[in-house]
């Protein structure tokens, strides 16, 4: 039998939403300290949501070129996991944070074309994990929860890079099985896939979601 799909729900705001993740079997819950994002969470708001989150969840807290003092009152302040780096940090960069914090790092990257792919070379092996998503457009303002897909056929064939990565970049309950299909990821995350309204999470389409992506 085909090993089970990791869920990560990311973008949760609300003790509700927290919970409707959790209960539906999400692997991860992660939390966006961007403050553009229509899913930001304050600190004293994400530290709150975490005491909804029991052992064996991974807490996850999403930074977009965050400074080292920005993210050391996030680590101060809120019980993570894991650190999800989703700007345009180097692998220095990435290499440095995991040495700061002793946390695992999450790497995302943006792809649109076949050539994007080759910057999951540069940082395999650096990152702990790759979160691979749709390079977001020229004019948006966040680097990632676009709700936009990219041409999965891009990872078909690929399932074997030697760092653990997740598939990201308008997933939804309809579309998540096919895309895991055709990419072979082990792992889905989403963010506005799963809402109603910008930031808003339904936990309808969150059990949905993960339903599907585990009947892949």
């Amino acid at each position: 039998m085909p090993a089970e799909i990791s869920v990560k729900i990311c973008g949760l705001t609300a003790p509700e939403h927290v919970r409707s993740a959790v209960d539906a079997g999400a692997r991860y819950v992660g939390f966006n300290f961007f403050p553009k994002s229509p899913r930001y969470a304050s600190i004293a708001q994400a530290s709150a949501l975490t005491d909804d989150v029991p052992v064996g969840v991974a807490k996850v807290a999403l930074a977009v070129n965050f400074s080292d003092a920005q993210l050391d009152e996030i680590v101060a302040r809120v019980p993570l996991d894991m650190l999800q780096l989703h700007g345009a940090e180097s692998p220095e960069r990435v290499a440095e944070v995991k040495r700061r914090y002793g946390l695992p790092v999450i790497k995302a990257i943006g792809v649109a074309e076949a050539e994007d792919l080759a910057a999951i070379d540069r940082y395999s092996g650096i990152a702990d994990q790759l979160l691979i998503d749709a390079k977001p457009p020229k004019d948006s303002v966040l680097p990632g929860g676009n709700g936009l897909p990219f041409d999965w056929r891009l990872l078909a064939g690929r399932k074997y890079w030697r760092t653990p990565w997740m598939l990201s970049g308008g997933l939804n309950p309809d579309n998540v099985a096919e895309a895991i299909r055709m990419t072979g990821a082990k792992q889905v995350d989403v963010a506005s896939g799963v809402e109603n309204a910008p930031g808003v999470k339904d936990a309808e389409l969150i059990r949905a979601f993960v339903q599907a992506a585990r009947r892949s």
